[in-house]
């Protein structure tokens, strides 16, 4: 597998950097830069991994990234088949915490803003309730020239600042010290567990992926993720469960099993309870609940 490299560089012609995105499918590769970002999902539906956390991503969803955090917007296999014809759009605002803007935030005034800047660096995403509201204050970013640009961020970021409901999206971690060449091992087993989580992946397997003896694996991955590799996989397993049931696109409970890599329907219950605090047959209830 070709590895690109870890550490992604953002334009630095400006102080906020705003990119529109319309491709067959979002840069699939894990990486980090210095800079936070905001990313409305305008288009498509994936699989978002931020440090150790790890859920579906749809259209309409938007996620604040903490800077150095590493991340990976990965698509769905569908939009890998040339022959479907699918695409992405993505509107990110991109700027750097200890830049400019930090000056700014010691001004009386900004006090909440202030607070909010500095809990950034585990990420977020934004309620359902809010998103309508943010999208519109991120294209009014988009929209503005300089100095209006300016002031129409900070308007999104007081916006930010107010939302009580926001919960870090990943667990304190250690994402400061992983350097860029582990940065390239973690990629290579994201990727690999991404791709074969249908097949029965044996630790001594990924830890070949990895180059490391599975002991050494273990201790690599608890450390970098805080979770172990089959909490892991059974997540990915699990969210990858949940797209087909919302889809429809099933027979019953059992084969949702079967095509998600657990070997039968008992383990595939218990896990998914384990890791949505509900069964299989409830997540389905409530959402269909949700929908009418």
């Amino acid at each position: 597998m070709k590895v690109l490299q870890f550490t992604i560089p953002v334009a630095k012609e400006h102080s906020i950097v705003v990119q529109e995105e319309k491709l067959p499918h979002f840069y699939n590769h894990l990486h980090r830069h210095n800079e936070a970002q905001i990313t409305w999902i305008i288009k498509g539906d994936g699989t978002l991994i931020a440090g150790n956390y790890m859920q579906p991503f749809k259209t309409g969803d938007i996620y604040i990234l903490g800077p150095n955090q590493s991340h990976i917007l990965k698509s769905d296999p569908s939009y890998f088949d040339k022959r479907r014809k699918k695409s992405v759009e993505a509107l990110t605002v991109f700027f750097n915490p200890d830049g400019w803007f930090m000056p700014l935030l010691e001004l009386p005034e900004m006090k909440a803003l202030k607070r909010f800047v500095l809990s950034m660096s585990s990420g977020y995403k934004i309620p359902k309730e809010y998103a309508d509201d943010v999208a519109k204050a991120m294209l009014k970013v988009r929209d503005s020239k300089n100095g209006l640009r300016v002031a129409a961020f900070i308007e999104l970021m007081q916006l930010f600042a107010g939302i009580k409901a926001l919960a870090p999206l990943a667990n304190a971690s250690t994402e400061k010290e992983i350097t860029d060449t582990e940065g390239l091992r973690m990629n290579d087993i994201y990727q690999y567990t991404m791709e074969h989580y249908t097949e029965n992946i044996s630790l001594k397997k990924i830890a070949s992926i990895a180059h490391l003896t599975p002991h050494a694996f273990c201790r690599y991955f608890k450390k970098h993720t805080r979770k172990t590799y089959v909490t892991f996989l059974n997540e990915i397993r699990v969210s990858e469960a949940c797209k087909i049931m919302l889809n429809g696109n099933f027979e019953n409970i059992a084969s949702v099993a079967y095509d998600t890599g657990f070997s039968n329907a008992v383990t595939f219950n218990r896990v998914f309870r384990k890791v949505l605090r509900k069964s299989p047959r409830e997540y389905l209830r409530e959402y269909t609940q949700k929908v009418d």
